[in-house]
């Protein structure tokens, strides 16, 4: 998560872009919200402004960029700046980890899965929610981020290049869900949230050790 400049100089963009794109973001809120329990203790790693940690409940954000971290702090997040790779907390401490729209910024998956893995009690469960780099959207996210300030330097993944990586790192059982069919700036009410992966390019991920 060392890409944080962008982030630094364009944060009003940044948290622009979920009230330009409501539907599109109440959707994502829906999938995650069929993954994330509603109790417990819970951190989101590259938690930005606080868009889906604070209506997920989820109580601690951690993210590299300080501008990021004050728009979270101002959703009532507890925040604390730091990197996936290297999260600075104890083992077991967290029954959830949330990942949303940050596994293509982190400079390595396999750290980062070993760092949730960690620091989650081991009933506690990971979830991911990303958009796919062999979906609609993904293949338009990848054919245009040299345009796009946030996407310049993201590493787009597959699901099965999750799922893989998700395996070496211990987890076993996991849970998908799915939305977003149409291009995020085209979507007129919320989409459907089903189950699997596949045909939505919003993929939600929860998985447990």
């Amino acid at each position: 998560m060392s890409t944080v400049a962008p982030f630094e100089e364009h944060t009003d963009r940044y948290d622009g872009w979920f009230e330009d794109h409501e539907h599109a973001y109440r959707s994502e809120l829906a999938a995650l919200d069929r993954l994330v329990p509603a109790t417990g203790h819970g951190v989101e790693i590259g938690v930005g402004t606080g868009r889906f940690a604070a209506p997920l409940g989820i109580q601690v954000g951690l993210d590299p960029s300080r501008k990021m971290l004050e728009r979270a702090r101002e959703r009532g997040i507890d925040v604390v700046q730091g990197v996936a790779e290297a999260l600075p907390f104890a083992n077991g401490t967290f029954d959830t980890a949330l990942l949303v729209t940050t596994i293509c910024f982190v400079d390595d998956v396999a750290q980062t899965f070993s760092e949730a893995a960690r620091i989650l009690d081991p009933d506690g469960a990971l979830v991911i929610g990303f958009i796919d780099a062999n979906s609609p959207v993904g293949r338009i996210y990848r054919e245009k981020q040299e345009q796009n300030p946030f996407y310049r330097d993201a590493t787009f993944v597959t699901t099965a290049e999750l799922v893989e990586a998700l395996r070496t790192a211990g987890f076993g059982d996991l849970t998908f869900v799915q939305t977003i069919y149409e291009w995020p700036g085209e979507i007129d009410e919320p989409e459907p949230v089903e189950s699997g992966y596949g045909e939505g390019s919003f993929v939600g991920i929860e998985a447990t050790l």
